[in-house]
This record gives structure tokens, sequence and C-alpha cells, in this order.
């Protein structure tokens, strides 16, 4: 077995080439010195995965995040989110854990959320007396949420990675990303008493005020609600469902007179940049999961883990860990790539359900995205909020406990992630 191309993977992620590179690179070398191989077959493997019609939902969940930032959807769902909790101590940082988890239905992805929040909600929570390392951590240990709550663009990735039902993994991330808030709303509370912040309102609004903004946020909160319920119904696949969803973001955008035709090039760039991104590390990884194929590496690998045990309670132990260290160095949508035709066969193998198991990986990948040395989360959150990453560190321990936590919940009761897709489903 050829190991040079797996050496040049680590070595390019190591000196800090882009994730797609370093892939790209790792399966080009297989094909030019394999000597049977030849080397137009990167190319092909590269553009051939381009043609799945899965993969649409991807661009598609990532416009109608895009669209509904412009559409002002954002900013009624924040002003909701503060009706809600703002009287609560640390009245805005409870704001940002229920946000990200309302804008999990609407973004789909982790990095867009803690972008978004870095700019709109920090800045706010800063002149109201918040320490920013403070905020900065609740902004990204928070937008984990994003990534369970459908459509989760993880979750699309890992069921076509996978071959695991996307409707199923959109229903099995419901229950836990609003578990996983819950208990990132009882740590902020915890730690809000702790450093004395004080509640955005002095008294809980009236109901008629937290109605009118529940009014203003009513048709995006409808967004998750009609994908899940479409796709139950056999309205649509989860890729029509991303067309639905853009055309639903537009509507909603152009019946509050927000959206306007001067916001259409923007839109565009910002999808095109976003889905490059994310594409771009697919087509490599494409190439780069040949060349396993070829080498049987996937097959050398369950061997070894069922050798190391068959009990499905201690392999998905080992296998969180193996996550968590590539999470660290990795990006989560490229390990998630890379790692996803790996892992499945051998979970399915000791009976592990590869739904539950889709949650697991996705949620695990995403909590590596706010820890030391490389976290992307960590990264996209201080370097728009100017948060030193040492200060961000040690103000974000207390959430990695709990997300650790959560991790270990999540693993251990698999009936958390499949009670409600086997209730619809079955």
């Amino acid at each position: 077995m050829s190991t040079l191309p797996v050496l040049i993977l680590l070595l390019g992620i190591a000196i800090g080439i882009p994730v797609a590179l370093a892939i790209g690179m790792a399966a080009l070398v297989f094909f030019l010195t394999s000597g049977t191989m030849p080397p137009e077959i990167f190319v092909q493997r590269m553009v051939a995965v381009t043609h799945s019609f899965p993969l649409l939902a991807v661009p598609l969940f990532v416009m109608t995040g895009v669209v509904m930032n412009f559409a002002g959807i954002t900013r009624r769902m924040m002003g909701f989110a503060e009706s809600m909790t703002g009287h609560w101590p640390g009245g805005l940082a409870q704001v940002n854990v229920l946000l990200s988890t309302l804008m999990g239905g609407v973004s789909g992805s982790a990095n867009a959320d803690a972008a978004m929040q870095s700019k709109v909600l920090v800045p706010e929570m800063t002149q109201r007396g918040y320490d920013p390392a403070f905020s900065s951590a609740v902004t990204a240990c928070s937008a984990i949420i994003s990534v369970i709550i459908p459509p989760g663009i993880g979750l699309i990735l890992y069921g076509f990675m996978g071959d695991v039902s996307i409707g199923r993994l959109f229903l099995a991330g419901v229950v836990p990303g609003v578990v996983i808030c819950a208990a990132m709303m009882g740590a902020v509370a915890l730690r809000a008493r702790q450093l004395g912040l004080r509640p955005a309102f002095d008294a809980p609004l009236a109901w008629s005020a937290r109605a009118v903004r529940f009014r203003g946020a009513f048709l995006a909160l409808l967004v998750p609600v009609g994908i899940v319920m479409g796709i139950r119904l056999g309205f649509f696949t989860p890729t029509e469902a991303g067309a639905m969803a853009v055309l639903f973001a537009v509507l909603v955008g152009l019946a509050h007179g927000e959206l306007k035709l001067a916001h259409l090039r923007p839109i565009l760039e910002q999808t095109m940049q976003a889905t490059a991104v994310i594409l771009l590390v697919i087509c490599t990884a494409n190439a780069f999961g040949f060349y396993m194929t070829w080498e049987q590496i996937p097959a050398q690998v369950a061997t070894a883990m069922l050798a190391l045990t068959d009990n499905p309670l201690a392999l998905l132990l080992v296998i969180n860990l193996l996550l968590i260290l590539a999470g660290m160095f990795i990006e989560g949508s490229a390990a998630l790539i890379l790692l996803t035709p790996i892992l499945v066969p051998v979970v399915t193998k000791l009976g592990v359900d590869p739904v539950h198991f889709g949650i697991v990986m996705v949620f695990n990948l995403t909590v590596a995205g706010v820890t030391p040395p490389l976290g992307t989360l960590m990264f996209t959150t201080c370097s728009v909020t100017g948060t030193p990453i040492g200060q961000f560190i040690r103000a974000a321990l207390p959430f990695y406990a709990v997300l650790f936590g959560m991790l270990i919940v999540l693993t251990y009761l698999p009936q958390l992630s499949l009670w409600l897709p086997n209730l619809q489903f079955d």
C-alpha cells in the first residue's frame, strides 16, 4: 500500500496549506506515481462528483441564509429571541444562544452563524458591559447548535458521503438541537450570575410586545418546519427543499419590503464564494477517496478498529477521540467528507444506526471547531471581534465542559436522535 499521499496530506495541513489544496495535491501524487493509473483519471474523479443531484442542496441552503440576512429576517429573529430571554441575567448572551438555535433552520452553517452574530450581537454586548472574550466564547460555542438543526449543511454532506437518508438526518437533529440549546442557556445563566451580568430588560416584556416580535419572525421560523414536513410528506426531496427555501426567503423579503434588486449581486457573490469553498473540498476529496478505495484503506481501517474491540460502546469512544483529534487540525466539512466513507461501514457493522452516528459525528467535528490549535469557529469569531485567542480559550472553558458533556449524552443515548425519525418514518 502506498502511504505517500497520506503523508503529503498530513504535511500539507501541518504547514498551513489550505485543506482543499492539500487534499488535491495528495490525490494527484497518487495518480502520478501509481504507474498503473492514467493522470487524467484525477480530473475525471474531481469533475464526476459535481454531477450529483443531492449536492445541489448545498448552494441552495447557503443562498437561503444569505437571502435572509439581506431580507432583514436575521434582525427580526434576534428581536424575537431578545423578547423571550432579554430579562434573564446575561440577557444578551441568552439571546445569542437562542438566536443560534433559530438561525440553524435558516443558515445551516456554524461558521456563517458565528460570523453574523460576531458582527451583529458582540458589539452590542460589549457596549452594554460584557467582556468581549465572554461574548466571543458564547457566540462561537452556541453557533455549534446550527449544524444539527435542519437543514444543517453538515448533515447534507454526511448523508451524501455516507449514503444515509438526509430526511431522517434532518429529523434526527431536532431534539438534540433543542437539548443542547437548553444546556448552553443553563451554562450561560450560571456564568452570568458569577460575572454579575445585568439583563437586557429590567422586567419581562408584556406578552403583547412579544407577540409583535413573534409575528415579525414567524415566516422565517416556518422555514425549518416547512422543510422537514415537505420532505416527510413527500412533496419534495431534500435537494428540492433547498430550492423551495430560497423561493420562500425571497418571498418573505419582498413581503417585508426589505429585499431590493440591488441586493441580487452581493447575494450571488456571497453564495458563490461560500459554495466554491465547500465544493472544492468535495471535488478533491472525491479524487482522494478514489485513492483510498483503490488501496483498500477503508477496509483496512475497519479491520483494525474491529480488532481493537467488538463492543459498539467502546468503539464509539475510540471514534469520538479520533474525530476530536482530527477536528482540531482539519476544518469540519473537510474532515466530514474524508472520514465519513471510512467510518460509516465500521459502525454499521457493529449495529450502530448510521443516522445516530451522523448526529454524533457532525456535532463532534463542529465542537472541535472551537478548540485549539486550529478551530475554525474560534478563529472566525476572534478575527471579527478582535479577541486574543488566549482570552477566548479561558472564557470558553465552562462551555467546553457543556459541549463535551452533550457529546457523551448524544453518543450513548441514541434514542435522543432516533426517536423523532423513527416516529415519523417507521
